[in-house]
């Protein structure tokens, strides 16, 4: 739990699991104060979650920033993606290692507090807000440019023989781009980080059952990873929750800025 300005008040728990059908779990999470971070690694000789470790911790390093700015999330990426070639040169068995991260972070814009939602791949982030979830990041992958083209749906999408195959990931050259939306915060608000672990079970109407509900983020993180278990369980799954709730004992934060999205290659 962190008081970010003394405005709002964020509580955020998150969970990760191998799931039924591997072996390793190539997922990490990172549940911080200011951060919270999901990376889907990838590849084999355990180089999957040397990846997903890399751009991870790499954010958590970014915790601790007293002003955290947009642009530090954007260049943690990068320094992660740096790590991982540097990596694969050292060690070329594990050519080919990567990962996906998509996360959430209160970020300073103009002196008042705002979300920066960010991904690079298929892991998501989805916010909640007035009783609907909305997906909050694109995925980088196959399938959504075929939905987005129309040639199929999202039903289709789920069993599509590309459904798996990504076009952005972090350790890549040249650096990926990352997409990075920034949005005011709102007390209220509840945000769903996850790894295709979970949607790749779930379709986002079952999500929506399960995270909607005024339930903690704890409970709401063990329902959402228990549903993917029960549904198949098929990959590493990870998810965290994060709330914002206002802190009726603060001062408000005067600036507050529309939403803005920005696109930056690290």
């Amino acid at each position: 739990m962190a008081f970010l300005g003394g405005l709002v008040r964020i509580s955020a728990a998150g969970r990760t699991d191998v799931g039924r059908k591997r072996a390793h779990n190539e997922d990490r999470i990172f549940v911080g104060k200011q951060t919270w971070v999901v990376a889907d690694g990838m590849g084999g000789h355990a180089a999957g979650e040397i990846a997903s470790e890399f751009v991870v911790s790499s954010l958590e390093a970014i915790d601790t920033f007293e002003d955290l700015r947009s642009s530090d999330v954007i260049d943690a990426v990068g320094a992660a993606n740096q790590r991982i070639l540097d990596h694969t040169r050292a060690w070329p068995e594990s050519a080919g290692m990567g990962t996906t991260v998509a996360g959430l972070a209160s970020v300073k814009v103009g002196g008042a507090s705002h979300w920066a939602i960010f991904n690079v791949g298929d892991s998501r982030v989805y916010r909640c807000q007035g009783g609907a979830l909305k997906r909050a990041t694109v995925d980088h992958s196959e399938t959504e440019e075929l939905i987005l083209a129309g040639k199929i749906t999202e039903a289709e999408a789920r069993h599509h023989e590309s459904r798996n195959v990504i076009t952005r990931s972090i350790g890549s050259q040249p650096p990926p781009q990352v997409d990075l939306w920034l949005l005011p915060q709102t007390p209220g608000e509840r945000f769903v980080v996850c790894s295709d672990g979970v949607t790749s079970e779930l379709p986002d109407e079952r999500i929506a059952e399960i995270v909607l509900p005024a339930l903690s983020p704890q409970a709401a993180v063990d329902d959402l990873v228990e549903a993917a278990l029960v549904a198949g369980g098929h990959d590493n799954i990870s998810a965290i929750v994060v709330d914002l709730w206002a802190d009726a004992d603060a001062e408000p934060e005067e600036a507050t800025l529309p939403r803005v999205r920005i696109e930056e290659v690290s």
